[in-house]
């Protein structure tokens, strides 16, 4: 039988509007010179697909929605998936740059998948510089995470060179042919879950008072964290406190629209590495450091920096962690947001890199004295004819009077050896995510490849018409604390 959507997968549906868009993608540059006949297209691409769909779940996916709206949807497995219409073919105008290619990536970014259909798409760009092919890759939020995104796109990559002539096609194997339920069973089991949503909303406030200082938003309401300290000495849960996050206004505050702007660019690995090394910290500290010092830099061009620090949401993965997360078959998305400061206020490198740190700290002790899990139980509370009303409105609201953040910051790690798709080395993968009303108009995510951390930043195109500053001030911030580096790697030998 068909798998049903978790009520937190079904969220990034219900929350989707003409600008707040919900997919996230990836921006994968080969270089097709080792490929058979030095080139990759469609045709390849199709080829590729139809070997290695079965290896692909989310692809293959399609939604049904419950009568009346009475539950979440269901996947049900699309047996034929229609290619032509899935993998698409097109050239960049000469001279074919970077510049270019993020142009058309973000216009391919703005525009929502048809929910008709398995929620992805494939683009296959021609016509960059050097000879290399690009391949965007856009797939529904609900259907996955950065996590299992990764997993999706690895089921197409290889660890050596393989041909795809489509001569050499062979049969990808059948799929579970899964179906959802009938009108009748969708209708009633959805009858059951209203009846029993009293139950799960209490379940949810008992769980959810000692950790008000954690929900964007009503931590904001003075009282809060006050209220989530008592709750927590009277009963076990001992969690460690959380300050209480402010969330300044910034120019990418506010309601997004559905334009875009992309930039991308890499940084060595080695060179993070030897920062977080000599200092003590993780390479998660170091990248966090390098965004907040581009974002400074950015904010004080325009005489908008905020003298308090930035809230960003950093997304943690509660895989095992939750029991939310194991019902329904497993859902699709088991990563949340964590909320913490960005240190955006400090004016030195080695301060923002120390802060950053203790933020990190805090908010793996209060993860691992106990999984944030809040926002899964709270979309199991919700009665699902409600929930898109609910999530639209909330959206409305946090836009408009109180922000949840700043901005998303997400790093992902990759594999740390070449990859190939249809005989053709992948030399970068970018990651593309989400903006919204709520998390701001600014995304910055981040994939670790093969001694590279490839950044992709994804911005609202009227907030930040200047996206490609950010990558030259991440590059800089890199060299500023390389240098520290190197002054403090002798004194620090020495000292072992």
């Amino acid at each position: 039988m068909g798998q049903q959507l978790s009520p937190f997968d079904a969220q990034f549906l219900n929350f989707e509007t003409a600008t707040n868009l919900a997919h996230i993608a990836g921006l994968t540059i080969l270089d097709p010179s080792g490929a058979p006949g030095g080139t990759i297209d469609r045709e390849h691409l199709i080829t590729l697909l139809r070997r290695r769909l079965h290896l692909a779940p989310p692809l293959r996916r399609r939604l049904v929605e419950v009568p009346l709206g009475l539950d979440h949807p269901y996947w049900a497995e699309d047996r034929e998936v229609d290619f032509d219409y899935h993998v698409r073919e097109l050239a960049l105008p000469p001279p074919g740059d970077d510049h270019k290619l993020a142009e058309q990536v973000a216009r391919l970014h703005g525009r929502p998948l048809d929910r008709r259909r398995p929620l992805w798409e494939l683009y296959v760009i021609q016509g960059l510089a050097g000879g290399l092919v690009a391949l965007y890759t856009k797939v529904h939020h609900a259907a996955i995470d950065g996590v299992t995104g990764v997993e999706v796109m690895a089921a197409l990559m290889d660890f050596e060179p393989r041909s795809c002539e489509p001569s050499a096609a062979e049969p990808s194997e059948p799929g579970a042919g899964a179906l959802a339920p009938g009108p009748l069973e969708m209708t009633v089991r959805g009858v059951a879950r209203v009846l029993d949503n009293p139950l799960a909303l209490l379940r949810f406030l008992a769980d959810a008072v000692p950790r008000l200082d954690e929900m964007p938003v009503i931590s904001q309401i003075p009282g809060a964290g006050l209220v989530s300290r008592l709750i927590r000495g009277i009963g076990a849960e001992h969690l460690p406190g959380l300050p209480r996050m402010p969330v300044p206004r910034t120019p990418f505050s506010g309601p997004v629209s559905q334009h875009r702007r992309f930039a991308f660019g890499t940084l060595p690995l080695d060179e993070i590495k030897d920062v977080k090394n000599v200092f003590g910290r993780t390479v998660n500290d170091v990248v966090l450091t390098l965004c907040a010092a581009a974002l400074r830099r950015w904010l004080a061009k325009r005489d908008e920096l905020p003298r308090l620090p930035l809230v960003v949401g950093i997304p943690i993965s509660i895989k095992n962690r939750s029991p939310a997360a194991a019902q329904n078959g497993g859902p699709a998305n088991e990563v949340i947001p964590a909320i913490t400061t960005l240190p955006t206020h400090l004016a030195g490198p080695l301060d923002r890199l120390h802060a950053v740190g203790a933020s990190m700290n805090l908010v793996k002790e209060r993860f691992s004295a106990a999984p944030a899990t809040w926002l899964l139980e709270f979309s199991q509370a919700m009665p699902a004819a409600l929930n898109a009303l609910a999530a639209r409105s909330a959206f409305r609201l946090a836009s408009c009077r109180a922000p949840a953040m700043n901005l998303m910051i997400s790093n992902v790690p990759g594999p740390q050896i070449p990859l190939y798709v249809c005989g053709a080395r992948v030399v970068a993968q970018y990651p593309i995510s989400v903006i919204t009303d709520v998390s701001g108009g600014v995304n910055i995510t981040v994939f670790s490849y093969d001694g590279r951390v490839d950044f992709g930043i994804i911005a609202d195109r009227d907030m930040v018409p200047d996206v490609w500053d950010l990558i030259d001030y991440l590059r800089d911030a890199l060299d500023e604390l390389t240098a520290l580096a190197g002054e403090r790697s002798p004194a620090a030998r020495e000292g072992g």
